[in-house]
């Protein structure tokens, strides 16, 4: 008989661990099975994680209602107090405000109200300054010296009141308001414009 059949035959007579990996009796839940276990929980929990950066971080870059200036229950506020949408711009941002938010500054008013329509079509009444959005670099002089002061800006739409909210960013201003839709939105909303002479 060969060495290597004497080899197999004893072999064959060694008692077997039950539960051995590898060996008859294995049942796949010993130590092997449970570290698989946990390294399929830890990179489930791990791409969980990675999941909820990835949406956190694109609500932040987007500019998303929610984020931005928040309050303790988590909703987004404008500054002082002002209830709007924060709207993240190059530098800054500002915050969009709704005509019915407006009026109700109006009647506590503490901020410079800004007409940057060009060309002049009328203003909302309590108007302090008018230049157009391309004069505001140029007359930058006539806005108020304290760059943390409160301007709420607007024109017809809203789209040339947004541009001049990025300039007033890009001077320095902080505390920006945005009235959306513009001198549009106040019409419909029941309000009235007045006219002056403005040039």
């Amino acid at each position: 008989m060969s060495s290597k059949r004497k080899s197999s035959q004893a072999t064959a007579a060694t008692p077997r661990k039950a539960g051995s990996a590898g060996r008859p009796g294995t049942t796949g839940r010993g130590p092997a099975g449970s570290a698989s276990t946990r390294r399929w929980a830890l990179l489930g929990s791990g791409l969980v994680v990675a999941l909820i950066a990835v949406i956190a971080g694109w609500a932040l870059l987007s500019g998303h209602p929610d984020t931005g200036r928040s309050t303790a229950s988590g909703g987004s506020t404008a500054s002082g107090g002002s209830g709007g949408t924060v709207v993240q711009a190059n530098g800054g941002h500002w915050t969009n405000i709704t005509p019915d938010s407006l009026a109700a500054m109006l009647e506590k008013k503490d901020f410079t109200l800004l007409n940057v329509k060009t060309p002049y079509i009328g203003e909302i009444a309590g108007t302090d300054l008018y230049i157009p959005y391309t004069d505001l670099t140029a007359r930058a002089a006539q806005l108020p010296a304290d760059k943390g002061a409160k301007i709420v800006v607007y024109c017809r739409s809203g789209n040339e009141s947004a541009i001049a909210a990025q300039t007033m960013i890009d001077l320095g201003y902080t505390n920006i308001d945005n009235l959306d839709g513009g001198m549009t939105a106040w019409t419909a909303s029941g309000r009235q414009l007045v006219q002056l002479n403005r040039t």
